[in-house]
């Protein structure tokens, strides 16, 4: 479905992705992984057309990415829940899946996936009167995918989605996330929660310095020792 190839992203001088090239094949969970500052947001970034690679392609179902505007991006299909979950906080839980929705004109479809993200985070249901600034950073997170749910996406990007939650709450998270791998969403995963990535995903990629390092199968990264030392802590 994503088809990456030799991407290559500059900050003024920092060559932040240097050539990366990757695939997320449709039905699959796809999970890139590395440390702080290694290019994971970068590729993301690209992808949705927020940042302008010097160089590569970037192509959804064979149709290229590059040059198209964000909201152009998310019509052809591509959604994101942003690192940091950039949430509106003065509008209502309600508020903010419908505004994930801006895009369609599905009203029946719409009806649908309101459900279905209420289905898959049941607080949301119980808040969706509560303005988003007062939930909890785990709330924040749901309604954060919930929105990007909310656009119908045969492609779903969901960037540093266990940053900052208690462990509690990063199982709950990720018994939605298996949830949908169950259904055949088609997902591209950015972690430093390497167990956590590599326990849903089915293929992964390990980026450091802007530069793929290593991939593979999500069950030979788990026993490769370049993951267990620097990602699983073994």
């Amino acid at each position: 479905m994503l088809e990456i190839q030799n991407l290559h992203v500059f900050y003024g001088g920092i060559h932040a992705l240097q050539g990366i090239s990757l695939s997320v094949p449709e039905g699959k969970v796809v999970t890139l992984l590395g440390a702080n500052g290694a290019g994971k947001t970068t590729t993301l970034r690209a992808i949705m057309g927020l940042v302008r690679p010097r160089e590569g392609s970037i192509s959804l179902n064979g149709r290229p990415l590059l040059g198209r505007r964000p909201y152009e991006i998310v019509r052809m299909g591509v959604s994101m829940a942003p690192e940091g979950r950039r949430i509106f906080p003065d509008l209502t839980v309600m508020e903010n899946l419908l505004l994930g929705a801006y895009a369609r004109t599905d009203t029946a479809g719409i009806s649908r996936d309101l459900e279905f993200v209420f289905s898959l985070f049941p607080r949301l249901r119980e808040r969706q009167n509560q303005r988003g600034g007062t939930l909890s950073g785990g709330e924040q997170q749901m309604l954060a995918v919930a929105r990007a749910l909310m656009a119908g996406p045969k492609l779903l990007l969901l960037d540093e989605p266990s940053l900052g939650l208690a462990p509690v709450l990063i199982t709950e998270v990720y018994r939605a996330f298996q949830r949908l791998r169950e259904e055949g969403r088609t997902i591209l995963l950015v972690e430093q929660n390497a167990r956590a990535a590599l326990s849903l995903a089915d293929y992964g990629y390990v980026l450091e310095t802007g530069r793929i390092v290593a991939e593979g199968p999500c069950a030979e990264l788990r026993e490769s020792d370049l993951v267990k030392k620097a990602y699983l802590g073994i």
